[in-house]
């Protein structure tokens, strides 16, 4: 049976860009193990369950989810997990996990045992691409140099954050575009686009809401799984 870990922030993740992988993993027959960077809960952003948004019926289901999911409750920490033990790695997205995930130094162990190691995949969404930003190789290149990537752009978010940088009264630490970029990767969120996937080898990169979906097929294309 194939396996998959998923490292979810604390302080505030994406509710489809977690569940949606999630369930598709699940229907696939994905073992699927959920950490967090101190093992407490994760926290999902209630804006990802705004029935006005998402619909009614989705929202009810996601918040069932989340409140129901065992694994969800009661996750790893994060440092007590070895990835290598994975055949996949997943990163939800969320403005979150700017605040954790993307700066823990064992979430980007694991990043970095998925995709420059021999086996391995790694699936990174939205605002948790940021962690690309961060990572780096063991010779000490960034891990995301001259690879193709997707995520969240900066034309979104300057739609949700104020004149201060700030979101629902904290300060966004960094744009996810920019640090990518910088750390030389080759940034293409296809806004042209309603989906937005890329594969670069072993790291497979989502936009954000919308794209969770066919970023979790591709997943499992990757992991030569039949969905």
């Amino acid at each position: 049976m194939s396996s998959a870990l998923f490292i979810v922030s604390e302080e505030g993740y994406w509710a489809e860009e977690c569940i949606e992988p999630l369930t598709t993993l699940d229907s696939a027959g994905v073992d699927v193990t959920v950490a967090t960077p101190s093992g407490n809960p994760p926290v999902v952003d209630e804006r990802s369950l705004d029935p006005d948004d998402v619909g009614e019926d989705e929202a009810e289901r996601l918040r069932d989810i989340h409140e129901s999911d065992e694994r969800l409750n009661n996750p790893e920490p994060i440092a007590q997990i070895d990835a290598t033990e994975y055949d996949a790695v997943v990163f939800p997205g969320g403005h979150g996990t700017e605040w954790d995930v993307n700066q823990d130094v064992h979430a980007r162990q694991a990043l970095v045992s998925a995709v420059a190691g021999d086996e391995g995949k790694a699936l990174v969404v939205c605002h948790a691409v940021g962690i690309l930003g961060f990572t780096r190789e063991a010779d000490g290149s960034p891990l995301v140099q001259d690879r193709d990537v997707t995520g969240f752009p900066n034309e979104w978010e300057e739609d949700i954050v104020d004149e201060n940088d700030c979101l629902d009264g904290r300060k966004l630490p960094y744009w996810v575009e920019d640090e990518v970029k910088a750390a030389g990767g080759n940034w293409d969120a296809e806004l042209d686009q309603d989906t937005s996937v890329t594969v670069d080898g072993d790291l497979v990169t989502a936009r954000g809401p919308g794209s969770s979906s066919a970023a979790a097929e591709t997943l499992l294309d990757e992991l030569g799984i039949d969905a």
